[in-house]
């Protein structure tokens, strides 16, 4: 099912915002984070660690100063930024940041499309940038979600520069 903004991952626009239910603290730095699925976290940790992943609810700190990327509710197991195969886009240190994971196009890359190529909307940017064609978000995004607020995002910030 696809929607409007040539998603082809998801049937609407996911809303990222975090509810009560949806948010636990990190272990390690004690900031809220938001739930993922257990398929997230097997397909994004190092092929070493995919067998530490219990089939358990995890988290994401989203604490961008925080090395925790995945963190169990109960278990006590944590994953960091170095037992991840991919660089989280909003840790600080993210390198490449990317807007869409599943066709490897970064923050840059969407300001660019913006700022350089005359891209004002969603779909003018997905057309230059080739963002959200390979849809695997739930195995690729480490938020386990769609990348329209991300590059929405971008696209706002870039407008606004």
């Amino acid at each position: 099912m696809s929607n409007n903004t040539g998603c082809s991952c998801c049937g609407d626009i996911v809303d990222l915002t975090m509810t009560t239910e949806d948010m636990n603290k990190c272990p390690i730095c004690n900031q809220e984070g938001k739930k993922v699925k257990n398929i997230t976290v097997k397909h994004l940790v190092k092929e070493e660690y995919v067998e530490s992943v219990e089939t358990m609810n995890y988290s994401i700190c989203m604490n961008e100063d925080c090395d925790t990327v995945y963190f169990s509710e109960n278990k006590g197991i944590q994953f960091s930024k170095e037992q991840v195969k991919v660089p989280i886009w909003f840790k600080k240190d993210a390198d490449p940041r990317y807007a869409c994971y599943c066709s490897e196009v970064t923050i840059n890359q969407v300001k660019e499309a913006v700022r350089d190529k005359g891209a004002r909307k969603m779909k003018d940017v997905l057309a230059i940038t080739g963002a959200m064609k390979n849809s695997k978000c739930e195995i690729k995004n480490p938020l386990g979600v769609c990348c329209h607020e991300t590059i929405q995002t971008a696209i706002d910030e870039a407008l606004a520069e």
